[in-house]
């Protein structure tokens, strides 16, 4: 049984780890870290995980933590996520860092998008971005994860096979994508105010979202050049999901067959779904669940391709993508403790 520990415990991604591990049949949740809530039990915060967890919050001793457990998820901010993963790693445990710390193998990029100064730079060359699909072999053999985000992840998962299939033009690519207001997190904040996304859709941080350098390194990748794309994000008035509408024109090699082709890279994995030609992703597919649902449809008066992905935000865009990972990092199945089908209600 693997021990395992949340730091950061009360945040949306945080608590979705904790429902999600908590029927897990190989992790046993022994640690719940919290600085400003220490001596709180998590229910009293999560009345839902009553009769689930009995765990009281504890203030971090990073080095300790990492000796006593084999995992460690980062639930914090960025910059404060990278500064404790030094010492929890000297401890000898692996670490999956859900904030941006480790995502970029650049480190001038990150730094300029986020406006810090990363505090463990030697930790970069070994970090693995943990797109679980993509790069699988790469996550077993890590002791350091940045998961990626949740925008990113609905959009690399339906770019990725088409680039590197060459089927569609990379500097082509504009992406509209919109979520749940569980994105933002659980800061209070009036953007996020029932009475100001209640039957409203906006978009925000236009042209300026942090996740467009993610996405970018990640189809530059892909794409083997580097590449720039348009990427506008927008609130949608639920909870939680993502849907991306991707357009981008096709290139010479363009067909429906071809694309189906490039999309049987994820055939043997159990999370993502390509739709047939004549349906595409919703929100009600994914809610709830681990899934990311993809689907296209080809607008020859244009020489365009459109990609449709839903995912849910704090499932695979977050909570549930990091279990994969940490399935992977301990020769587990992928989909071990992750199981669960969508809410479709």
């Amino acid at each position: 049984m693997l021990k395992a520990a949340i730091v950061g415990a009360t945040g949306y991604a945080a608590a979705e780890l904790l429902r999600l591990l908590s029927s897990h049949p190989e992790v046993q949740v022994t640690h719940l870290i919290s600085d400003s809530s220490a001596g709180t039990p998590i229910a009293e915060v999560y009345p839902s995980l009553h009769g689930f967890c009995p765990l009281v919050m504890e203030k971090l001793d990073a080095e300790q933590l990492g000796k006593e457990c084999d995992v460690v998820f980062l639930a914090l901010p960025h910059g404060v996520s990278a500064a404790n993963a030094p010492a929890l790693l000297a401890g000898g445990c692996k670490v999956i860092d859900l904030s941006a710390d480790f995502r970029y193998a650049d480190l001038a990029t990150y730094e300029k998008i986020y406006g810090v100064t990363h505090p463990c730079p030697e930790l970069l060359s070994e970090a693995v971005y943990g797109l679980s699909e993509i790069y699988p072999a790469q996550i077993s053999a890590a002791r350091l994860i940045g998961n990626p985000g949740c925008y990113t992840t609905c959009a690399n998962l339906a770019l990725i096979p088409a680039v590197r299939a060459g089927l569609i033009d990379p500097a082509s690519i504009i992406i509209d994508a919109a979520s749940g207001t569980t994105g933002a997190g659980r800061k209070p904040a009036q953007a996020y105010h029932f009475p100001e996304t209640d039957e409203n859709y906006m978009a925000y941080k236009v042209a300026a979202h942090r996740h467009t350098s993610e996405i970018e390194e990640q189809v530059s990748a892909a794409a083997g050049k580097a590449v720039r794309l348009t990427f506008t994000p927008h609130l949608l008035p639920v909870k939680r999901g993502i849907l991306s509408t991707i357009y981008a024109s096709v290139t010479p090699a363009f067909s429906v067959e071809a694309m189906y082709a490039a999309y049987a890279c994820y055939q043997e994995q159990p999370f993502v779904y390509i739709h047939p030609q004549g349906t595409l992703p919703q929100l009600k597919m994914v809610a709830g669940s681990n899934m990311v649902h993809i689907g296209f449809v080809p607008e020859p008066a244009t020489g365009r391709v459109i990609i449709l992905s839903a995912l849910d935000n704090l499932v695979k865009g977050a909570a549930g993508q990091a279990i994969q990972n940490m399935n992977l990092m301990f020769g587990l199945a992928q989909a071990t403790g992750l199981s669960t089908p969508p809410w479709y209600l």
